[in-house]
């Protein structure tokens, strides 16, 4: 009863009294389906109904029901409910671009389902997984930080950095940048907080997979920072830049991904040493940084399927006849070779522009050749 009172303060009251009450009462066991089943916060990501009034119906806050969170990030949610449309939507940023940057791997970041998100495979510490925190950290940090500026959240605003020392004396320091001090620290408080509320024994695998975490997420965090950049705009008389106001802006979130998949490539293996650390396994290498990206368990076979450690294996990926990279047949498809099939492809041509102002073109198909592993 209490909840269809709420659902009559949303203006759904109708709807409970109607003849569809069934089809209401469905969508309702859907709405908690979705949150009983969640697993990690990613899977916000997921979430069809990720908006500011599915957190709150009539005042009493669903946060407790995200099985996703960990009790203290619920408590994040219930003090900060404006953020976690956004926390949702740096997780989705940070798995699309997982997905670009490992789109010709066999490995590419596929996600399974609504509620574990990326499945058993990111219960091993290997480099993909360390790959997944970082760029999920650091897709939080973008969103927020990008939120404050556009005035979408109530505890955050501009930016307020400190003015540049080798910015031209004659050059204002002001407009609206993004709040990366703000989304860093908000970053940090959020995403580590299922780690911080774990306790291990000392020296136990547990306890590296925690560190593990804890220094990835850091990672992805300190990249975005790393690549925060000053952007000016001019004004004066007929574009004659006479006065420059500049800010504080993120990089465009596709150069955090490029740098961070070269630190998936140069990754460190680790080990816990007699006192509970992480130490390199190579001592010969040099130390990892706190941007270097981390990992303790060697990577999975992703060539077959397998359901203990999560691979989806490589039958049925495209893969490039002509490539000798990992994109290409032989890697791609693990020497089991490969299926050619023939497929019409559709794509824009003859694009004119037109005054004013659009772009209009036609539509042209070709037969192509595609490749598709055994």
């Amino acid at each position: 009863m209490l909840f269809k009172l709420k659902l009559m303060r949303l203006g759904w009251g109708g709807i409970m009294d109607s003849r569809h009450g069934a089809v209401t009462i469905t969508f309702c066991a859907f709405f908690m389906q979705v949150f009983v089943e969640a697993s990690s916060w990613w899977s916000l990501a997921m979430n069809p109904l990720l908006i500011p009034e599915a957190y709150i119906i009539g005042g009493q806050p669903l946060c407790s029901q995200l099985a996703g969170l960990s009790k203290g990030q619920k408590k994040l949610c219930q003090l900060y409910q404006d953020h976690m449309q956004f926390i949702g939507e740096g997780a989705k940023t940070g798995i699309r671009e997982c997905q670009y940057q490992f789109r010709n791997r066999r490995w590419n970041c596929s996600t399974v389902d609504n509620s574990s998100v990326f499945g058993r495979v990111m219960q091993i510490g290997s480099r993909e997984t360390a790959f997944t925190y970082a760029i999920s950290a650091a897709g939080v940090v973008n969103a927020v930080s990008r939120a404050c500026r556009e005035g979408e959240l109530s505890s955050c605003g501009c930016s307020r950095a400190a003015r540049p020392k080798d910015l031209p004396r004659d050059w204002l320091w002001g407009g609206c940048g993004d709040n990366l001090d703000y989304g860093y620290r908000f970053s940090k408080e959020f995403v580590d907080a299922r780690e911080r509320e774990k306790t291990f024994t000392k020296g136990s695998m547990e306890s590296a997979r925690l560190l593990m975490n804890l220094h990835n997420n850091e990672a992805g965090r300190r990249i975005v920072s790393d690549l925060a950049h000053v952007s000016c705009k001019c004004h004066g008389v007929s574009g004659s830049c006479s006065l420059k106001t500049c800010w504080l802006q993120l990089a465009d979130f596709r150069k955090v991904g490029d740098a961070l998949k070269e630190k998936y490539d140069s990754a460190a293996a680790m080990r816990l040493n007699s006192r509970g650390k992480l130490v390199q396994v190579h001592s010969k290498f040099n130390s990892p940084t706190s941007n270097d990206l981390v990992y303790i368990d060697p990577s999975p076979d992703y060539c077959v399927e397998n359901k203990t450690t999560g691979s989806l294996g490589t039958q049925g990926r495209l893969c490039n006849k002509t490539s000798e990279g990992m994109d290409g047949c032989a890697l791609m498809c693990c020497g089991r070779g490969y299926d050619q099939y023939k497929t019409q492809l559709v794509e824009r041509c003859h694009c004119k522009f037109h005054w004013c102002c659009y772009v209009k073109c036609k539509h042209c198909s070709r037969i192509v050749d595609q490749f598709v592993c055994k």
